[in-house]
């Protein structure tokens, strides 16, 4: 069998992926699940920001009435360990076409005591039913061809020019688990050279094969490595609060992820995310503020 018929015999589906087994929760009774959240979506330490807010998304998509989140934001408490969690869910208001509900995922701290790690607040409804009519000024974001681009510094298989740079210090287990190759015009911070434009675009994927959906796009606006890299700093970026409009459930295919800072002050940048389908929709959009280390 060729090559390429071999892997897209191999691509996974959605609903039996490592994506999918990862986010999934066990009931325990109704609007309270338990979930054991996996070392193989960690930073350095902690886990991502976008894969929580995926199994949030998952359960808040279980309780409410309607499957699919149109608006999201969450507010990061402290930062999640891999290991055993549980998430409680309220159902806000329910209405025809759209449902509002929270969610809380808690952990266990080293003295056995809950500790409350992200709240949610979240509407859904149902992304099928939406009218198809666009009117809108925003561009798909200009990335060179996949083949053209780099895989993040953390993935062991990069290699830039005149050899690369060694890999960056504190290296993710979520970079093997992602299709991410980085538009060579914002690497330059890998290089030690830095644009200290605040922008990072990159092509992404599930490295299973499994094609997105409305749950992916909360991951993917928050896979990236962070702008502050491309700004001359370096070290962990860690998210206060994020918040994520989905417009429309994305086409099968790589997603186009472009992220921008215009203004770091008081120790806080904002991110703004567009993520971008290969029909050339805009299937996302997010903004987040996250902390700075500046020493």
């Amino acid at each position: 069998m060729p090559e390429a018929a071999s892997a897209q015999a191999t691509r996974a589906t959605i609903g039996a992926s490592e994506f999918d087994r990862d986010t999934a929760l066990v009931q325990r009774e109704p609007g309270v699940y338990d979930i054991d959240l996996s070392a193989g979506w960690t930073i350095i330490s902690a886990v991502n920001g976008g894969y929580l807010l995926a199994v949030l998304g998952r359960a808040l998509a279980d309780a409410l009435p309607h499957s699919d989140p149109f608006t999201i934001s969450a507010h990061y408490l402290t930062a999640s360990q891999p290991g055993p969690a549980v998430v409680r869910t309220e159902t806000v208001r329910t209405g025809r076409t759209l449902s509002t509900g929270q969610a809380s995922l808690f952990q266990l701290d080293e003295r056995g005591e809950e500790v409350e790690r992200i709240r949610v607040l979240a509407s859904y409804g149902d992304l099928d039913s939406l009218p198809a009519h666009v009117r809108t000024t925003a561009e798909p974001p200009a990335i060179p061809p996949i083949e053209q681009c780099f895989g993040p510094e953390a993935a062991a298989d990069i290699r830039l020019p005149s050899g690369g740079p060694a890999p960056v210090d504190g290296s993710s287990a979520i970079a093997d688990r992602l299709m991410l190759k980085l538009d060579p015009s914002t690497v330059g911070w890998a290089l030690g050279q830095p644009s200290g434009k605040g922008e990072m675009r990159a092509w992404f994927g599930l490295a299973d094969g499994r094609d997105p959906d409305p749950l992916a796009l909360l991951l993917a606006v928050d896979a990236l490595p962070p702008t502050a890299f491309e700004l001359g700093i370096s070290g962990w970026v860690p998210t206060v609060e994020l918040t994520v409009h989905v417009r429309s459930r994305p086409a099968p295919g790589p997603l186009r992820v472009s992220i921008t800072t215009r203004n770091l002050a008081g120790g806080f940048l904002e991110e703004d995310a567009e993520v971008w389908d290969t029909q050339d929709r805009l299937v996302a959009q997010s903004r987040q503020l996250a902390r700075v280390r500046l020493s």
